[in-house]
């Protein structure tokens, strides 16, 4: 079975960089947990983290298609997905629809307020 963006895997630390801590994925691949997906906030040191021979729960999160390089998270793991099944958005009650009633108004609107146009330009050139 190949690696697919999404799974949710035991992964083997194989080493510990600065940067990063590489994995070990299925045997078979090679992976990288980045500094910045490996908890929410800031981590001073990925040592206090990770040790070579952790066995952690990884997600996958992306695959280079060109290079195979797979990127994984273990800050994902404390998401609630279950956000996602919620709607953004309440129902509404009403609809808006469009209509064309204002097309036939013609400048009836602009008729109605001319005159208190003016009468407001004259106070401020008067």
């Amino acid at each position: 079975m190949k690696p697919k963006v999404g799974m949710i895997m035991q992964v083997k630390v194989t080493g510990v960089q600065s940067y990063g801590a590489f994995v070990d994925i299925m045997g078979e691949y090679r992976g990288l947990i980045h500094i910045s997906e490996c908890r929410e906030g800031y981590v001073t040191d990925i040592h206090d983290l990770f040790s070579i021979g952790d066995v952690v729960e990884a997600v996958i999160i992306d695959i280079d298609e060109y290079t195979g390089r797979i990127s994984l998270s273990t800050r994902v793991n404390n998401v609630d997905f279950k956000v996602l099944d919620q709607h953004l958005r309440p129902n509404r009650q009403s609809q808006n629809y469009w209509t064309n009633y204002h097309l036939n108004s013609g400048f009836a609107p602009i008729e109605a307020s001319r005159k208190s146009w003016l009468r407001d330009a004259r106070k401020k050139f008067e």
